[in-house]
């Protein structure tokens, strides 16, 4: 972890004692429960969430829910050690971090959406013989370091015999939601992003899609819903609930075309048209993107673990059984 998160969380880990639940008492008119959801980023990868918001499945459940767009997962898990949102979507891997760090009101993970990388590598020019070894001595453009798409890239660069220090050139320093403007200015030979940021500069002309990380990588718990320790054990129901109306839209995804999903989540890419946020949808369902339930396993979680020791993040491992709750998720598939 980088000193600066490691200063960061550390405070934020002494906040937390004096900072009371943000809404969980607030209702709505309509006695709603408004609860306020922080997501790392706003991506069509995360399509099943969307259909749960678009389809008033949340509504059902009896919330009245915030959404609020992190733009990382650092910033993402900040904004819920300090009170400013109930419940956090994010990598697992800053849970992991909040731990180690000693926190005792730390987050806790109740439910896992996406079981594959959501990003994809983006050359300035079009192949179909794209080999990972084609990074070689070239300058990609990552992720925070510490942070899924960054340690997932490296990981995949491991597993083809590239030494991700030596070998390649990878930029840090370039904020998340500025990635793919870095690059269509000039910025890289290679950039790793998220849709529907990898399609756009497709039809710019500024970039190719030319591999998977979601499909190079295997399978991978890459997002997952956490909340304090303290805010699930005081708001088990909201948990529940939350939970419930997530395997809703999940189940929806898992029986729907990609033009059906499409059509509900346009709402929240207005800026996206419909053919080419079918294109994306149908991208991602090929992939085998979305786990049929919320079911964060074991297995799952280790494999997370060892991801980040490869990447030298890791300071110790955390235990599985404080770090993952699998009950509401097991709940919502009865």
């Amino acid at each position: 972890m980088t000193h600066k998160l490691k200063g960061l969380l550390a405070v934020l880990c002494t906040l937390m004692l004096f900072i009371c639940p943000l809404s969980a008492c607030n209702k709505t008119q309509d006695n709603l429960t408004t609860v306020t959801l922080n997501e790392v980023a706003h991506s069509i990868f995360y399509a099943p969430q969307y259909v749960a918001i678009e389809l008033g499945y949340f509504e059902e459940e009896g919330i009245n829910l915030e959404l609020v767009t992190g733009f990382g997962a650092d910033k993402t898990m900040s904004a819920m050690v300090a009170g400013e949102a109930d419940i956090g979507f994010m990598g697992s891997e800053s849970s992991i971090y909040l731990y180690n760090e000693g926190a005792e009101d730390y987050a806790v993970n109740f439910a896992q959406l996406t079981q594959r990388a959501g990003n994809f590598l983006v050359a300035r020019e079009n192949t179909d013989q794209f080999q990972w070894s084609d990074l070689v001595g070239k300058e990609v453009i990552g992720g925070r370091p510490g942070g899924m798409p960054e340690m997932v890239l490296e990981y995949i660069l491991k597993l083809n015999n590239i030494n991700p220090e030596q070998d390649v050139t990878l930029v840090q320093n370039i904020d998340f939601g500025n990635t793919s403007g870095a690059f269509a200015g000039g910025a890289g030979d290679y950039t790793v992003e998220f849709e529907p940021s990898a399609t756009a500069l497709e039809q710019q002309g500024a970039g190719y899609v030319v591999a998977s990380l979601g499909v190079d990588s295997g399978y991978v718990p890459y997002t997952a819903y956490c909340a304090k320790k303290s805010y699930i054990s005081e708001n088990p129901e909201i948990i529940q609930s939350f939970t419930n109306a997530l395997q809703k839209g999940m189940d929806y995804v898992n029986s729907h075309t990609p033009e059906e999903i499409a059509e509900v989540i346009a709402p929240q890419f207005e800026e996206t048209d419909l053919e080419t946020l079918t294109i994306i949808v149908e991208r991602y369902a090929a992939q085998d993107t979305w786990k049929e339930n919320l079911i964060f396993e074991e297995e799952s979680f280790l494999l997370l673990e060892n991801i980040l020791d490869e990447a030298g993040e890791l300071e110790t491992f955390a235990p599985y059984e404080d770090l993952v709750d699998t009950s509401y998720a097991e709940k919502a598939l009865k």
